[in-house]
């Protein structure tokens, strides 16, 4: 008896990290009240940049914006040089709040969306609780 297997990319195919990322940017980005950036795709890297005249939150999920598990981008009001940070990270969305003026550029793998099971058993996205934010 055969098995028709179809071999298919997934979080740990190595090869999807290797190689050099499909661009992805976003610009001018106003997270004052928040906003939700949604790649088409897994990312193998994430650059974000703030220009903003406040400082930015960066988080995996709503609760870690809002909560305590974010990541903070101070504000550069032009020279985003040291207010800027690249992260290795496997996501599909990035959450921002604060700043009128934040840049975000990725570099995708060929890991579709659908791919990542990131549900918890409650139904939820990465909640932040537990410091994936």
């Amino acid at each position: 008896m055969s098995t028709n297997y179809k071999y298919d990319v997934g979080l740990s195919n190595v090869g999807s990290y290797q190689v050099s990322g499909k661009p992805f940017v976003s610009g001018a980005i106003n997270a004052t009240t928040g906003a939700t950036v949604s790649f088409p795709s897994v990312t193998r890297w994430i650059y974000i940049a703030n220009y903003g005249t406040a400082d930015c939150k960066v988080g995996f999920s709503e609760n870690g914006v809002t909560g305590d598990n974010f990541l903070r981008i101070a504000a550069s009001g032009s020279q985003p040089s040291n207010n800027s940070i690249r992260l290795e990270v496997k996501a599909t969305e990035l959450y921002l709040n604060g700043s009128n003026s934040v840049d975000v550029m990725a570099g995708l793998t060929g890991i579709p969306v659908a791919r990542i099971n990131n549900i918890s058993p409650s139904g939820t996205n990465w909640s932040g609780s537990a410091g994936i934010g």
